[in-house]
């Protein structure tokens, strides 16, 4: 019993040597497993680093009875991230269902991702590995797979691009006031009755207000002698300029005392021989039951003789015609021309500033026109909201100037006001830019998607959310031909890098030194170390901040030992 009990004690200790053996040459030989890791250098995009790992094992490397867990893991300063999923691979002769590596060799290709932050910039990837046989295990000493994690995608320039509603304010508005002196047909000579009429004297006492009003300025008096298209055209033109004569002489004697008729230009005459228009306009406005038969053969004739023809055709339109609709052509129509004066822009300011209830809406908004002044344009658009408590754009406008500010929350109550009067295009795309500076890239991307017509500013707020999803091509797509550092970057993250120089070479914004920051970058990858330096130079320059970014930024890998650039970011 006791020499059966020595065997079996033999046996096991022969079992576990073996295992521990099998173990410890594995450990010992780990570095003959050859890595490739996608991309060698790991990069951020849409928010996430992405790895892909394939491992080559040699012959004769792997125990048929081990089992291998492989943990690729991120390491930083202040923490480490691990990646979601483990390999797990057994050898040939383990009862299980992971990855099989034979005696003879084999590989493996393992892909994760995990979410970027930072701190992850400066960092290494390391492998984390344990062998295991039966009840024993082993840990392998870490090996460092790659460098640091590039974050070119995070540095997209957001910012909101609201639209504002403009005012509507005109400071002179033309008037006019008009009146017709009809003829007898076939003559030009004006008669007493029509001076009598009530509109003559409405015209003559409208000439006269103007003239005390130091608000409103006479231009000129237009006189339109006009023709009815029948008859012979010879005879309509003399005509129509005998009736110009008349009416002309008969506005010069009344008139002649206004100083504004003393100017060389001021009486202006016109003359239409047969007036085809004046005929069409009247006929619309008939009620005449050829109405729609006369209108055809207007549409389809264009030449006169032929029109009056087929006219005189309908023998009882025609009729009709020359009792109603053709007396009111034979006329002079008298127009006095008359620009209306609103408040000076010193007026408005003072008035804004004083009694804001004296101005109309059209004034109020415009006075947030007249200041450089954000936190005054504020003002000048809230007096208007409070006045004028309907008026979208007073809403809108208050918005704007808060998002400006850098107020997003107020900004969007503000808009909400404006879109509980009319929920329209700007509106939305006002609130998609709220959401965007916010960090809410689903909810802007929602209010963008939800216009009814896309603008320059949406369709740029939607090709900045495509570049923090990873979207590149759909980003480039959404700029358009819009050159900006945005799409700069977008087509350099899509590879276009060629492209990306050209644009950001025709830029004169400087976006806080994030332009010339990606000059650098890309002088990086074409290895033109000039124009990188030249890049990051003004990059600095103008963002002191870069400086440190730069010095941990991985797109400059290549010259983080280089004087030239070490003496930049020191």
């Amino acid at each position: 019993m006791k020499k059966i009990k020595s065997y079996f004690i033999l046996i096991l200790a022969a079992v576990v040597f073996s295992g521990c053996s099998g173990l410890n040459k594995m450990k010992k030989n780990a570095g003959d497993i050859k890595y490739e890791v996608t991309p060698k250098v790991l990069e951020a995009h849409g928010g996430m680093v992405n790895v892909t790992i394939k491992g080559t094992f040699p012959q004769k490397y792997f125990s048929k009875k081990a089992l291998l867990e492989a943990a690729p893991v991120l390491t930083y300063a202040g923490g480490e991230t691990a990646f979601d999923k483990v390999q797990v691979l057994q050898g040939e002769k383990v009862q299980a269902n992971n990855k099989v590596i034979t005696y003879n060799g084999g590989d493996f290709t393992y892909t994760s991702s995990i979410p970027y932050k930072d701190a992850m910039k400066m960092s290494e990837l390391i492998l984390r590995a344990k062998a295991s046989q039966g009840n024993k295990s082993l840990d392998f000493d870490p090996v460092k797979l790659a460098d640091g994690v590039i974050a070119t995608s995070t540095l997209v320039n957001v910012h909101a691009r609201p639209i504002l509603m403009p005012d509507r304010w005109q400071r002179i508005v033309p008037e006019s006031q008009t009146a017709d002196i009809l003829y007898v047909i076939n003559q030009a000579d004006i008669r007493n009755s029509e001076l009598r009429k009530e509109s003559i004297k409405e015209l003559k006492n409208y000439i006269t207000q103007v003239t005390v009003d130091p608000n409103r300025q006479l231009k000129n008096l237009v006189v339109s002698s006009y023709a009815s298209p029948d008859g012979p055209f010879d005879l309509n033109e003399n005509l129509s300029v005998r009736r110009g004569t008349s009416a002309d002489r008969y506005v010069k004697r009344e008139f002649r005392k206004i100083e504004a008729a003393k100017a060389d230009d001021f009486f202006q005459s016109l003359t239409t021989p047969e007036d085809w228009e004046g005929f069409k306009s009247e006929v619309e406005k008939s009620s005449l039951a050829d109405k729609d038969l006369i209108l055809r053969v207007l549409s389809m004739y264009s030449d006169p003789v032929v029109r009056e023809r087929e006219i005189k055709n309908m023998s009882a339109a025609y009729e009709a015609l020359k009792t109603d609709i053709l007396p009111k052509l034979r006329r002079s129509k008298m127009t006095a021309n008359v620009d209306k004066i609103g408040r000076s822009d010193e007026q408005i300011l003072a008035q804004i500033k004083s009694d804001p209830k004296a101005l109309g809406l059209e004034e109020m908004l415009y006075s947030a026109t007249l200041t450089n002044d954000p936190n005054e344009k504020l003002q000048f658009y809230r007096i208007t909201a409070e006045n004028f408590p309907k008026c979208i754009r007073a809403h809108n406008n208050v918005g704007y100037v808060l998002l400006g500010l850098g107020k997003a929350d107020e900004a969007l109550a503000a808009f909400e006001k404006a879109r509980a009067i009319q929920n329209n295009d700007i509106v939305k795309n006002n609130i998609g830019f709220v959401y965007l500076v916010q960090g809410d890239m689903a909810k802007a991307e929602e209010e963008f998607n939800s216009m009814t017509a896309s603008t320059p500013e949406s369709r740029w707020g939607l090709g900045v959310i495509a570049i923090t999803k990873g979207e590149y091509d759909q980003a480039v797509n959404f700029f358009g031909n819009e050159a900006c550092y945005n799409h700069a970057l977008a087509l350099y993250l899509k590879g276009d890098v060629n492209r990306a120089k050209t644009m950001l070479d025709g830029l004169t914004e400087t976006c806080m030194g994030k332009v010339p920051y990606l000059k650098a970058i890309i002088g990086s990858r074409l290895d033109d170390k000039a124009y990188m330096l030249n890049g990051l130079r003004e990059a600095i320059n103008l963002n002191s901040d870069l400086k440190a970014y730069a010095r941990t930024d991985y797109e400059f890998a290549k010259f983080f030992a280089d004087d030239a650039f070490k003496g930049l970011v020191q």
